[in-house]
């Protein structure tokens, strides 16, 4: 599952490796940079992982109101560690990226599309 996180030069080059086994799956995004919900962090993406898709709605939305600059991420992973039923978070802010948890990131295949004969 691709990750999107707006202008951050990592948007379109990485993924969450989700394994079938690993489903039933919530995983929500929260963002201080794109979209219109009201953020009060300035993370590009708060990705959060939880059994419950609520939590993991919830616990996006606060990690990622902590985010206010590249240096507040370490806090915020630490945040996230103290969260029952909390899988894992990915945090994303310009070109840095925390995470922690039962999370795996792989980069997303580029391919390069030819023109089709006529």
């Amino acid at each position: 599952m691709g990750i999107y996180a707006g202008e951050s030069p990592l948007t379109g080059k990485i993924a969450l490796e989700i394994k079938p086994q690993e489903t039933p799956l919530g995983i929500c995004t929260s963002s201080g940079t794109i979209g219109h919900s009201l953020s009060l962090g300035c993370a590009d993406a708060a990705v959060a992982l939880s059994s419950s898709t609520a939590l993991a709605d919830a616990i996006a939305t606060a990690i990622g109101n902590m985010v206010k600059d590249i240096d507040a991420i370490p806090q915020a992973i630490e945040k996230a560690k103290d969260i029952p039923g909390l899988y894992g978070i990915i945090i994303i802010k310009d070109d840095k990226m925390g995470i922690w948890g039962k999370v795996k990131i792989v980069p997303l295949a580029t391919t390069s599309r030819s023109k089709s004969p006529r």
